[in-house]
């Protein structure tokens, strides 16, 4: 099967490496030193300890017009990236190809072939013009909710810490072929791939606590464990979590563990730091909108009020601005690397 993932990152990188060592015809789009170390060195895995686990050849480009025609696109870029890619995307596809959109938070599709009152519904934190959902024809479309925790330690190089599993489903809810066939596919390289009948529960049970712990860990430099074992901490996530819950309830989908058994999921994770963490300390652009922002809007949509999830989105969003504006990261450091603040006399 001839595979394209766009945004060889963290996760696209680990699925890129997983899939091609599978057997599979893998070309990847990636850019800048990540590309060039690519193209010079392969595409590596290694593990937690820092030993390679694996390393392939992929066909790899920057250009998404001049990577040709495939049998399965995985999007792997960040929510707030789609939409300046998203026009070029079916230069990618054949009549055939299925696409796979693989953002953390609210997607863009959310309510296309949802039904209801709110089908068709344009979720304006995470495409605000509507170019995607107007760009990507929603039948070509599997969802996925991504659970493995993976990270870039240097260009070309995908670490994995936790997990393997990437849950699937038809926007409508229907069994699908081609939905067993990404399935398999997924399986074969070693992942656990389930087909969900309703894939936007499994969306919300993920987002439960993605909109919380990564604001949280990125404006406190915390680890998942640090922020679930200390107590006012965990008590926000837990507040923000509970609001999440009832915005998802009036939307129709019932989370099927309760919010303490998934914080306790996370703590397990250990001193893994979030995505947004992440892309704070690294001065990127973090995905604040589709994984927080989205909740409040739809809060907004069902009449339910977000008040500890407002604030911390604030609070998230001023530090992004700062970031932008002053061209930094933001990272935490010894207080011995700093000089020795003497008192006026």
């Amino acid at each position: 099967m001839k595979i394209c993932v766009v945004g060889a990152g963290a996760i696209g990188g680990y699925l890129a490496v997983m899939l091609a060592r599978a057997g599979n015809e893998v070309s990847v789009i990636a850019r800048g030193n990540h590309l060039a170390a690519i193209r010079a060195n392969g595409l590596r895995l290694v593990d937690t300890d820092s030993a390679e686990v694996a390393r392939v050849r992929v066909d790899s480009t920057a250009s998404i017009e001049e990577a040709g025609k495939h049998d399965v696109v995985i999007v792997a870029v960040k929510a707030h990236q789609v939409e300046t890619i998203a026009h070029q995307l079916n230069a990618l596809l054949h009549p055939e190809s299925v696409l796979i959109p693989m953002q953390n938070g609210i997607p863009w599709w959310y309510f296309q072939r949802h039904g209801g009152p709110h089908e068709g519904q344009v979720v304006k934190s995470v495409d605000p013009s509507g170019i995607i959902a107007t760009s990507i024809d929603p039948a070509r479309i599997l969802g996925c909710v991504v659970y493995p925790a993976t990270t870039i330690v240097q260009p070309g190089v995908i670490q994995h810490i936790e997990g393997n599993r990437f849950p699937i489903g038809e926007l409508d809810g229907t069994e699908s072929g081609r939905a067993k066939r990404v399935s398999e596919l997924f399986v074969s390289a070693g992942l656990k791939c389930p087909i969900l009948a309703d894939i936007r529960a499994e969306i919300w049970l993920k987002l439960w606590g993605s909109l919380s712990f990564n604001p949280i860990s990125a404006l406190t430099h915390s680890t998942l464990v640090d922020l679930c074992d200390h107590a006012e901490a965990r008590e926000l996530a837990r507040n923000m979590m509970l609001e999440a819950q009832l915005v998802a309830t009036k939307l129709g989908r019932e989370l099927r563990v309760t919010v303490d058994r998934r914080i306790d999921g996370a703590r397990r994770v250990g001193r893994h730091k979030t995505s947004m963490l992440q892309d704070v300390e690294a001065g990127r652009d973090p995905e604040i909108d589709a994984l927080v922002g989205s909740v409040i809007e739809l809060g907004r949509l069902t009449d339910t009020p977000t008040p500890h999830i407002s604030a911390v989105f604030a609070c998230v969003k001023l530090l992004s601005s700062r970031i932008a504006a002053d061209k930094v990261c933001v990272r935490a450091a010894p207080t011995s690397s700093f000089p020795t603040q003497r008192a006026a006399v």
